[in-house]
C-alpha cells in the first residue's frame, strides 16, 4: 500500500484522536475538529469505508476498523514526535509546534519515525501532555479528566491541554498550568462563574471554557 493523501491522513488522525473521547466520533464532531463542512466529512468517510478503514455505526456514529486505527495511531505518533523534536531539539515553544508537526508528520519514513524516537530517548508524551502511541499503536490510558470537572477543595496534577490554539497556550504558561504542574480549586463561582485555582503560590481566576481545557489527574 502507498502512503495516502495528506487529506486522507489528516482525517485517519483526528478520527484516532476523537474515538479516544468518551463522545466517541461523529460527522458533526469530526467537521468541527477538522473545520470542514459536514458534506465534505461524509464524502470523505465514505471513500475511507470504501478502502476498509472507516465503519458506520447503525446510530451514525464512525469507527475505526483495525487496520484505519492502526494508521490513525502512526499518525498521531509521528505528529507528536514531531513535535517533541520541535520544542526538545529546536526549542521552539510549545504554542508554536503544533502547525509546524502537522506538516511534518506526513514526511516522515518509518525509518526516519524509529531514528527520531530513539535519539529523543523514546519520549512517552508530546509537549502538551498528550500520551504518544508505541511503536504497536499502543496508547497508556491516565484517566484525566477536565479541570472544569473539580469542585472546590480538589486538587491534581496537570496532564495535558487542548495543543490547538496557539493563544491558549500561551496564556496557560503565563499561569503555570503547564503538564506535570499541581494545580488546587479553592473556589467555584455559582451560575457558571469561573474556578478560583491555586497554582504554586499564586491564585488565578479561570473561565469554564479555559478550565474545560486543562485535563488533570489524580
Amino acid at each position: 500500500m502507498g502512503r495516502r493523501s495528506e487529506s486522507s491522513e489528516e482525517y485517519l488522525e483526528a478520527l484516532f484522536k476523537l474515538s479516544r473521547t468518551p463522545e466517541g466520533v461523529t460527522v458533526g464532531r469530526l467537521a468541527v475538529a477538522l473545520g470542514v463542512a459536514p458534506s465534505s466529512v461524509s464524502q470523505m468517510t465514505a471513500r475511507l469505508s470504501a478502502a476498509g478503514l472507516v465503519e458506520r455505526r447503525s446510530d451514525g456514529g464512525l469507527l475505526l476498523t483495525e487496520e484505519g486505527r492502526r494508521e490513525g495511531a502512526s499518525l498521531v505518533r509521528r505528529h507528536r514526535l514531531s513535535e517533541r523534536f520541535l520544542v526538545d531539539v529546536l526549542a521552539l515553544p510549545w504554542d508554536k509546534v503544533h502547525d509546524e508537526a502537522c506538516r511534518m508528520e506526513h514526511a516522515l519514513s518509518p525509518e526516519v519515525e524509529a531514528r527520531l524516537a530513539e535519539t529523543l530517548g523514546n519520549p512517552t508524551v508530546c509537549p502538551h501532555g498528550y500520551a504518544i502511541p508505541d511503536e504497536n499503536g499502543e496508547v497508556a490510558e491516565d484517566g484525566a479528566r477536565p479541570l472544569l470537572d473539580l469542585q472546590a477543595g480538589e486538587s491534581g496534577i496537570v496532564s495535558c491541554v487542548d495543543e490547538a490554539q496557539p493563544e491558549l497556550l500561551r496564556y496557560l504558561g503565563s499561569l503555570g498550568l503547564l503538564p506535570e504542574a499541581r494545580v488546587a480549586v479553592e473556589s467555584v463561582a455559582p451560575f457558571g462563574g469561573p474556578q478560583l485555582v491555586r497554582v504554586g503560590t499564586s491564585q488565578y481566576a479561570l473561565g469554564r471554557e479555559v478550565a474545560a481545557r486543562v485535563f488533570v489527574k489524580g
